[in-house]
């Protein structure tokens, strides 16, 4: 499959990883214990009661990984810090091993020729802030930008890009309101607050990052299409608060200073002072993108076949997840559908006119359980059509003039996916989690072969 996509010149490619999915050396050189060490040792939090504790081992092997990340020709690299391995206790003391080794991986990735994106905060809260309350606390958005500031003086003068928080659609639902990530808490409709306090962290730390020094400061935010299940009156109903609830209650406060709908009476603190700080301007806007998501009013058909329907939703809701039909899925369930992506970037541009900065997509792939073959290579066709086809998918929307600027794969490598352990495999490089050998996949290839052809 050698049909490449057109996309402007000065484009950015990358991948991206997460530090707990892949750095392993939970307990060494001084880091700090998180709140996904604490979820991944509770009995039947895991799937399969697997850990993080080893990962990918990229703690100890980033300069092999950097070496096939050089080789494969990518532009950028879209990496986290893990915030206990450089503040143990989440506040006051450095340790100074964990600053040291992004310091050497940066420098190794800029020697490579590959300029590091870094998330400041993806998911990994030292364990010690949980106890005291997690982004249930204001105070961790103070502690996120305390700590944005010592990374932003250490890194700043050779980082490319920064992203403050990743996914915080991700952190308050997942984590704090259904209770299937760390830190497994149920709150249900009372994880709203964490959403307001997750956001103030961005803004906080967008600002702390400015006062350091550095530049190109954006997000990365999960965002997919919201599809009524059907043309009633009720499902659109459904659909659109959905849509409010996953999509806009993250963007409108970033980009626009305001909650939609009465979001804003549901939050804590001083919310009008807060939106400014959450609005500090950025310089580019990542979305991160899979699926969409098809929504119906509730209790009018089952919803076993959606992914969504498998999580513990709380009773009550008024919308319900439907299966979206006439598309593939990966191996994950999920729906294959470039169109989407091709959607949300449109929306965004339409829906903030005059307000929305550059876009990067900062996120997309694609889950299969992919297997080294007898030849000793990994044949993964499907993986190679998901990029192909949502490179296509954002080439369609800057040809409609949405302004468009960089792709970073999910994942660099097979990596620790969370609550599902290792069994769902995303990277473009094959990592055999008994011995660790690292094998480039068919769509490593494949993108090799499309970067080299670029003019």
């Amino acid at each position: 499959m050698t049909e490449f996509p057109e996309l402007p010149h000065g484009f950015v490619f990358g991948t991206a990883t997460a530090a707990y999915q892949v750095e392993g050396a939970v307990e060494a050189d001084g880091r700090g214990r998180s709140v996904w060490d604490t979820f991944c040792a509770q009995p039947g939090n895991i799937k399969d009661g697997e850990t993080g504790e080893v990962a990918c081992d990229h703690y100890h092997r980033h300069a092999e990984d950097v070496a096939l990340m050089r080789d494969l020709g990518m532009d950028a690299y879209r990496f986290s810090l893990s915030w206990p391995r450089i503040q143990p206790e989440g506040t006051g003391a450095v340790n100074p091993a964990g600053l040291d080794f992004y310091d050497r991986l940066v420098d190794e990735l800029l020697a490579a020729g590959i300029s590091p994106v870094v998330t400041v905060y993806h998911w990994d809260l030292p364990q010690p802030l949980q106890d005291a309350g997690g982004w249930q606390s204001r105070a961790t958005a103070q502690h996120l930008a305390d700590y944005a500031a010592i990374v932003g003086a250490r890194l700043g003068d050779r980082v490319r890009m920064w992203v403050p928080v990743n996914e915080p659609v991700v952190v308050a639902m997942f984590g704090y309101a259904l209770g299937v990530h760390a830190p497994g808490l149920q709150l249900g409709a009372r994880a709203l607050p964490v959403a307001h306090h997750l956001l103030l962290g961005h803004g906080l730390a967008t600002q702390a990052l400015r006062a350091a020094g550095c530049h190109t400061i954006g997000t990365a935010s999960n965002h997919a299409p919201t599809w009524p299940a059907s043309d009633s009156t009720e499902d659109r109903a459904a659909a659109a608060l959905y849509d409010t609830a996953y999509n806009w209650l993250f963007a409108d406060p970033v980009l626009c200073g305001s909650y939609p709908d009465h979001f804003a009476e549901a939050m804590p603190g001083p919310v009008a002072d807060d939106l400014h700080v959450i609005s500090t301007p950025l310089d580019f806007y990542g979305i991160n993108y899979y699926q969409p998501t098809v929504i119906g009013a509730p209790g009018a058909t089952p919803a076993q076949s959606s992914p969504l329907a498998a999580l513990p939703l709380p009773d009550g809701l008024p919308f319900e997840p439907r299966p979206l039909s006439g598309h593939p899925t990966t191996d994950f369930g999920w729906a294959v559908a470039p169109e989407g992506l091709t959607e949300v970037l449109q929306t965004f541009r339409d829906r903030y006119a005059g307000q929305l900065p550059p876009l990067y997509v900062t996120e997309s792939g694609c889950a299969v359980h992919d297997v080294v073959g007898a030849d000793g290579q990994v044949h993964d066709p499907r993986r190679t059509a998901y990029h192909r086809d949502h490179l296509r998918a954002v080439a369609a929307a800057i040809a409609d003039g949405v302004d468009v600027r960089g792709y970073f794969v999910w994942s660099t490598m097979d990596n620790f996916e969370w609550a599902e352990g290792y069994r769902q495999r995303f990277g473009l490089v094959h990592v055999d989690f008994a011995t660790l050998r690292r094998t480039p996949k068919d769509s490593y290839r494949w993108f090799q072969q499309l970067l080299a052809a670029r003019p």
